[in-house]
C-alpha cells in the first residue's frame, strides 16, 4: 500500500518542535479512531477481541489475579471480570489458587488460550505486513523502535493513584 504524507509539505525534522507536536497531537486520535475501526470489524466477524488481549499480558506474565489484570490493562475491573468470564467460558484460562492466599485465585492461560494467542498474533503480523509492504526494513525498524519508546513514555506519564493518608493520622482542628 503506498503512504500517504501525514502532513502537507515536506518536514525538516527538528527545525519547528511546536509543529511537529502538533502534528503528532493531530495524528494520534487519527491513529486511536483507526485502531477502533479495526476493533469494529473484528467485532462484525463476531470476535471479541477485548476479551482475547488480556491473554497477552496473561501469557507474558503469569498467573496474575484478576485485580491485578485489571490495573495492568488500566480497565475498569467490571469490565475484565466480564472479559475473564468469557475467556473462561471459552476455555481459554481457568483460575488456580493463589499459593500465597488461598481465598483468592489467578488466571492461567490454557494451551487453547495460547493457540488463540497464536492465530491473533499471527493474524495482527499478516496484516501490518500487508499494510507495511513497500515501507525499507529501515523504516519499520525505525518506527517499531520510536512507537515503543513513545509508549514507554507515555505510560511512564500516566497519573499514579495519590497516596492518601489513613483518617485517623490526619490531625484535626479543635473548635
Amino acid at each position: 500500500m503506498p503512504s500517504s504524507p501525514a502532513a502537507s509539505g515536506p518536514a525538516v525534522p527538528g527545525v519547528d518542535r511546536l509543529a511537529d507536536l502538533r502534528t503528532l497531537g493531530e495524528q494520534l486520535p487519527r491513529f486511536l479512531r483507526l485502531v477502533h475501526a479495526l476493533k469494529a470489524s473484528h467485532a462484525a466477524e463476531g470476535r471479541d477481541r477485548a476479551a482475547l488481549v488480556l491473554l497477552f499480558p496473561l501469557e507474558r506474565l503469569g498467573p496474575l489475579r484478576q485485580g491485578a489484570l485489571a490495573e495492568l490493562v488500566h480497565a475498569d475491573p467490571s469490565t475484565v471480570s466480564r472479559h475473564v468470564a468469557t475467556l473462561i467460558e471459552q476455555g481459554l484460562v481457568h483460575r488456580v489458587a493463589d499459593e500465597t492466599d488461598g481465598r483468592a485465585s489467578r488466571l492461567v492461560v490454557t494451551d487453547a488460550g495460547r493457540a488463540a494467542l497464536a492465530q491473533v498474533r499471527a493474524e495482527r503480523e499478516a496484516h501490518l505486513a500487508r499494510v507495511t509492504a513497500e515501507w525499507p526494513a529501515s523504516d519499520l525498524t525505525t518506527l517499531t523502535r520510536l512507537f515503543g519508546r513513545l509508549l514507554d513514555d507515555l505510560a511512564a506519564c500516566l497519573p499514579t493513584e495519590p497516596t492518601v493518608a489513613p483518617v485517623a493520622a490526619i490531625p484535626r482542628e479543635k473548635p
